[in-house]
């Protein structure tokens, strides 16, 4: 096994759910994941947005807004291998979004209707399987009525037919009148089947602290598993010190992967700031090498 920031693709592609969650933990918190929003026309209009956040330094991409029964990644054509074709095009893992909606949930905005490919369940999650995904996130869009109550019933149902590893969590309310993360939440996301917490960074959502973090940090990695801090209230556009300050804070609480979101033009961060958050938590050499490492490798 290798650490995934030192990982070839040849290496990468093949690991099972645990050995990638073994490289994550071997990268001890210098694992970049980018988010994109797959059907939306990047900022380069011949190519994808993935590969455009592989080539500044992500190591992991996830996608988003994927509809598993129709998916468009655009840049590609679509069909049954859409997903495995962009997989050999950055040779990284891919995850995809899908959205435990709670239909009983009190909502704060106006409920946004999701196309039932999008929604989590055993039956996207045998079909993101089919696709070749690698991981799943379980997690909600602003305005999608995702509660941590579904996510948790979610995690159950995916995880009876998805060998790949189950990320979940909420990065903002989604639109429901609830706390986004506690303690107790994260112990049943855990106790459900996650591999991987997902967690807001200390600084994206108000009243989530860096000793309230820390906390839940130790508390999952007591338990084997892995802890993501997200970026998803759109300071992923923000100045690059605003990023830097997100990432060096949140390393230091602990994180193992973290987490840049789609909110920038074509769906995508500023890929200045990918580079910026990649810098922060594991220097230039590292992102360097992530930047520069072919995909033949």
């Amino acid at each position: 096994m290798k650490r995934l920031i030192s990982a070839d693709t040849s290496e990468v592609l093949g690991w099972t759910a645990a050995q990638l969650a073994q490289a994550i933990q071997a990268s001890e918190g210098r694992v970049v994941l980018s988010e994109n929003i797959a059907p939306k026309p990047p900022i380069i209009d011949d190519i994808t947005s993935s590969e455009i956040a592989r080539a500044f330094g992500a190591d992991l991409v996830l996608l988003n807004g994927v509809d598993v029964f129709d998916p468009v990644v655009h840049g590609l054509a679509g069909g049954e291998d859409v997903i495995r074709r962009l997989r050999q095009l950055i040779g990284c893992p891919v995850g995809v979004n899908l959205e435990p909606v709670d239909a009983g949930a009190a909502m704060l905005e106006d409920r946004l209707d999701i196309a039932p490919g999008r929604h989590a369940g055993a039956e996207t999650a045998r079909r993101a399987a089919e696709l070749g995904v690698d991981f799943l996130c379980l997690t909600g869009n602003p305005g999608t009525g995702v509660s941590n109550a579904r996510i948790a019933e979610a995690i159950g149902e995916v995880s009876e037919v998805f060998d790949g590893l189950i990320i979940a969590g909420k990065m903002h309310g989604a639109g429901v009148g609830e706390r986004v993360v506690d303690k107790q939440t994260a112990e049943a996301f855990l106790d459900a089947g996650a591999d991987v917490l997902l967690v807001p960074a200390v600084g994206t959502v108000p009243g989530f602290s860096a000793a309230e973090l820390t906390d839940i940090i130790r508390a999952v990695h007591a338990r084997g598993r892995l802890v993501m801090t997200t970026i998803g209230t759109s300071q992923e556009t923000s100045d690059p010190e605003t990023v830097r300050r997100i990432a060096h804070d949140n390393k230091i609480c602990g994180a193992d992967i973290q987490h840049i979101g789609d909110a920038g033009p074509g769906g995508l961060a500023d890929p200045m700031n990918i580079v910026t958050l990649s810098e922060t938590i594991r220097g230039r050499r590292h992102t360097i090498s992530r930047m520069a490492r072919s995909v033949n490798r």
